[in-house]
């Protein structure tokens, strides 16, 4: 089975590495709380600080420095050792000068040299094939019908849908894929 893994929110703690380079900049906590509804991070500031969101993932060093999620990489492991196909499908953000090179080193330093060879990075994950993606945005559209079945993973901002999620610290929830 080819399985898609999405990087920001599935394997890489985007949330946490933006409030720790928010904090790091600003001296202070992002004004984020209390809208986990909504899914691009940038979008749960006030207007006038949007700006400095994407300066932020924008600046060189953010996308390496990302914390791994709670269970991540030994679940990308497990899937790989099941027999599966495993890939990385990531999008870049639109500040991209240095989105793409940092998730590739951010795949080498987390999961290992060989990895790199298996990440995919496309702005519209539609046009790649695979059995499986698993990715925390509640929809993924693109300009074609995708190939692929969409597993959802836990994140606040698709906790108002009523699917299951796949959460790496809970194997129950992603056990069905360990068999090939």
């Amino acid at each position: 089975m080819l399985i898609l893994l999405d990087q920001d929110n599935v394997l890489a703690d985007f949330k946490s590495g933006f409030r720790r380079h928010w904090r790091g900049r600003f001296g202070e906590d992002a004004p984020i709380e209390g809208k986990e509804h909504i899914f691009y991070i940038r979008d749960r500031l006030p207007e006038h600080l949007r700006p400095h969101a994407a300066e932020l993932y924008g600046a060189v060093g953010f996308f390496e420095s990302l914390p791994s999620m709670p269970g991540a990489v030994e679940a990308a492991h497990a899937l790989l050792a099941a027999g599966h196909d495993v890939r990385i499908c990531t999008a870049p953000v639109n500040q991209y000068r240095y989105c793409a090179g940092e998730k590739i080193a951010w795949v080498e330093q987390h999961l290992g040299a060989g990895w790199t060879r298996r990440v995919i990075i496309a702005k519209d994950k539609t046009w790649v094939r695979g059995d499986i993606l698993i990715d925390d945005k509640p929809t993924i559209e693109g300009s074609l019908p995708p190939l692929w079945q969409h597993r959802l993973y836990d994140a606040p901002h698709n906790r108002h849908l009523n699917v299951p999620r796949i959460v790496w610290t809970q194997p129950e929830t992603w056990a069905d894929l360990l068999d090939n």
